[in-house]
């Protein structure tokens, strides 16, 4: 199976362009600030939108293409909202029997399929209670037994975990990254989540303002983004600016200096929030990369924080709470950032 989609819609001034192209079993998740794009085109691979130019076609049959528009109750799709949606008055069983019932399997073949998903998700014994006797995980899971029992030849899932809580939403990831690793179709997951994305798909796709920003696998973007919503999902300071010597990339906010670069001219910078260190008075030895900021605002998580600050250089510190209690930081603190230049990668726009 693949799909090969290129989706343009245009809806009350906003102007959607995005090509998506997949191979059967891969994952592809598009990610985006919202209104930037991806329900809508999730709708439009389902038939729910219609295009006003551009194609859908799977595995080489015309979806939407050359005048064709094959209505959505014919398309070969699943879909898995936020949302379980499940049935009220039905079992897990009969919530995962249905798909398949829907497409003309008698009623046995229907329950054996659904039963299979279910226990394909870890849930086979919750297959006689009701969506109000589960938990959001639980019944999460149904939805996905649900959607895939109808063996669809695209998935579509508009952020299947972003409703889960945080004790049951690791679980429910790997389990759903098990199932999608034997899923012989096309899924197509938007999510906002970078741990959702890196964890479950093969390929990035980033979007904003109905346009594609960055691409590339999991790995390609983490390690040079080109946006900076980008750099923000997966973690890095980012800033465009120019290569002037082997050394240093020259910014809006200054110069930054790298250990060493081979290429001249436009050029990204990137650099961790771990590699920043703060300080209250200006650090001795003069570090290269040495800004005066102010603290703007500080996130505790376990015993890490992330500071995030604003002067020359608008940058994210990711230091430990201790630091934060002997530091007393605050928001609208001065203090003083370095980051060594071994810790700093430049690389062509």
């Amino acid at each position: 199976m693949s799909l090969d989609a290129h989706v343009m819609v245009h809806r009350d001034g906003f102007a959607l362009d995005l090509a998506l192209v997949a191979a059967s079993g891969e994952v592809v998740a598009v990610l985006g600030p919202n209104g930037a794009g991806k329900t809508t085109a999730l709708h439009a691979i389902a038939g729910l939108v219609p295009l006003e130019g551009g194609h859908v076609r799977v595995s080489g049959a015309a979806w939407d293409a050359d005048g064709r528009h094959l209505p959505a109750p014919s398309r070969h799709t699943g879909m898995v909202a936020a949302d379980h949606l499940l049935f009220p008055h039905l079992s897990a069983l009969e919530n995962a029997a249905f798909g398949p019932r829907s497409r003309g399997a008698t009623r046995q073949a229907a329950r054996e399929r659904g039963r299979a998903e279910l226990s394909a998700l870890g849930i086979g014994d919750l297959a006689q209670r009701r969506p109000r006797e589960l938990s959001h995980g639980q019944a999460q899971r149904v939805a996905l037994a649900r959607a895939l029992a109808t063996d669809p030849e695209v998935l579509l899932l508009d952020e299947p975990l972003s409703a889960l809580d945080p004790a049951s939403r690791p679980e429910t990831r790997a389990t759903l990254g098990h199932r999608l690793r034997d899923f012989g179709g096309v899924t197509v997951l938007v999510t906002h989540d970078p741990l959702d994305a890196l964890t479950l798909a093969d390929r990035l796709v980033f979007v904003d303002e109905g346009a594609v920003v960055q691409e590339g696998t999991p790995a390609e973007v983490v390690a040079r983004p080109r946006d900076r919503y980008v750099a923000h999902v997966v973690g890095l300071n980012l800033y465009a600016g120019t290569a002037s010597d082997a050394t240093t990339v020259s910014t809006a906010g200054g110069p930054v200096v790298t250990a060493g670069h081979d290429h001249r001219g436009p050029s990204w910078v990137a650099f961790s929030p771990a590699a920043v260190a703060l300080y209250r008075s200006r650090p001795d030895g003069s570090p290269r990369n040495t800004w005066p900021l102010t603290v703007a605002a500080l996130e505790l998580a376990g015993q890490t924080a992330r500071v995030r600050c604003t002067g020359p250089l608008d940058l994210t510190a990711e230091i430990t709470a201790a630091s934060v209690a002997s530091l007393r930081l605050h928001p609208g603190e001065p203090v003083w950032a370095s980051v060594k230049a071994s810790e700093v990668s430049a690389y062509p726009a």
